[in-house]
């Protein structure tokens, strides 16, 4: 059964960690899920926090950490000694987590911690991940990973992966190796359970292993492992020797929080923050695109005022301002959104970019005409007149195909220039359709109307 957190069973345990009632944690925390744990933590002080990381065993306590934000986790982290993290805490995770951990720490107590770990294996796994930049398959990968020589036999096999999964949580297939240990091959384990004891490795292994190489982003790989299926991928150096592996978990791990940093990058913050965040942090993130908005309103307020005498002759044409600005940034958002899915997932297709543009210019005139007929139509039944009608349609036709052109190629340009083209769907592309929208609406009012330009 799932466990549901209440602002009551909060509140008990706040109650009872402060009269450090041992006998309530062993009953109602110690036994929970280390995420229902890590869950709770969310909601209390970082000192009633420690009082319940202290009393769990170490091995739990390394799962609960794992389950932590970056920033409860640094916290967290920075209470403890270096011997302590060292012993306690990094001997019970596998090496990508451990590496994780290690990335979060200052650089002088990270070495720190390294020194205190006597395991001279697991000291050089985790130099070994430390050492590749961030955001790459090797810093994100787990040295623990079950290998087979070529020229054994199956039930050589069998003896040495008994010995070899101790150390190792998730094993689903086995990789086949030389001497040299390059790669040359997978073994899954139904095959193995199913041959004969005496048949070589090299008859019933699979040669089409997909690897990445350890250089490569951490995006590349999520975007092989969707494209494959993959729950487990091998990660490569240069010369093709098998260095670790990357689960499913991670990439897992990785899409949920590349998907909430283009979210929150698309609604109009600067940097990713959590609801935990304080007061300062979550300001500071939203306050740049809050005063680029900010600036949007100012410049759209003076192009109505540059047209004031035009809005004079024809005070109704005020009626539909809301609407243009509404319009033109719906239509924005809507194809910059799709145009930044598809580079995330490079599915572009067969026509590449022109085709892409050419169909989203297509959607545009479908939507164009069909939302200018209503309002023309609304117009003549509601008798606002034929000319404020036909502008207002005609305005609304031109603005739908600008802002949808608009915001297909902004993604394209800034991808072009390797800035995140999640930024393409927010604020950006709205107060700049806002602006260009206006201008259009007012021009064609001109045009109509037998004004001057």
């Amino acid at each position: 059964m799932s466990f549901q957190l209440t602002k009551q069973f909060v509140e008990q345990l706040q109650l009872k960690i402060e009269e450090q009632s041992i006998a309530f944690l062993e009953e109602q925390i110690i036994p929970l899920h280390p995420a229902d744990i890590a869950e709770i933590f969310s909601e209390l002080s970082l000192a009633k926090a420690l009082f319940i990381f202290d009393k769990l065993s170490h091995e739990q306590a390394a799962s609960v950490l794992m389950e932590l934000s970056d920033e409860q986790q640094y916290k967290l982290l920075n209470e403890y000694s270096s011997e302590f993290i060292a012993d306690n805490l990094i001997e019970h995770l596998e090496s990508d987590d451990a590496a994780r951990i290690l990335s979060e720490l200052e650089e002088s107590k990270r070495l720190e911690v390294l020194s205190h770990i006597d395991d001279i294996e697991q000291k050089s796994d985790l130099a070994d991940i430390l050492r590749y930049e961030e955001g790459t398959a090797g810093a994100f990968m787990a040295k623990e990973i079950v290998t087979a020589q070529h020229n054994w036999t199956v039930n050589q096999c069998i003896i040495e992966l008994r010995e070899q999964a101790k150390e190792v949580d998730y094993v689903k297939t086995i990789y086949v190796i030389n001497e040299h240990n390059k790669l040359l091959g997978r073994l899954p384990i139904k095959l193995l359970l199913f041959a004969e004891p005496n048949t070589p490795i090299l008859q019933i292994q699979q040669e089409d292993v997909i690897s990445v190489n350890a250089k490569q982003s951490r995006e590349e790989v999520a975007k092989i492992m969707n494209k494959y299926d993959l729950d487990v991928v091998p990660v490569v150096d240069d010369i093709e020797r098998l260095i670790g592996r990357i689960t499913i978990d991670d990439v897992v791990d990785f899409i949920k929080e590349e998907a909430d940093k283009d979210y929150q990058i698309a609604s109009g913050y600067s940097e990713v923050v959590e609801s935990s965040d304080s007061v300062w942090t979550i300001s500071r993130s939203r306050l740049p695109w809050l005063l680029i908005g900010l600036l949007g309103g100012v410049l759209v307020s003076r192009v109505i005022a540059i047209y004031e005498d035009q809005i004079q002759l024809n005070p109704e044409m005020a009626f539909f301002i809301p609407l243009i600005a509404a319009m033109a940034g719906n239509a924005g958002v809507q194809s910059s959104a799709i145009v930044v899915q598809a580079l995330a997932n490079q599915s572009f297709g067969l026509g590449g970019i022109k085709s892409k543009l050419f169909k989203e210019l297509k959607v545009a005139l479908i939507s164009a005409v069909t939302c200018s007929a209503v309002i023309l139509l609304y117009g003549i039944i509601t008798g606002v007149g034929l000319n404020l009608s036909v502008t207002v349609g005609t305005a609304l036709f031109s603005v739908i195909i600008f802002a949808t052109l608009f915001g297909a190629v902004t993604p394209l340009m800034l991808n072009k220039y390797k800035i995140d083209p999640a930024i393409a769907t927010g604020p950006f592309i709205t107060t700049v359709n806002d602006i260009f929208g206006l201008f259009l609406y007012f021009m064609i009012g001109k045009l109509m109307y037998n004004l001057p330009i």
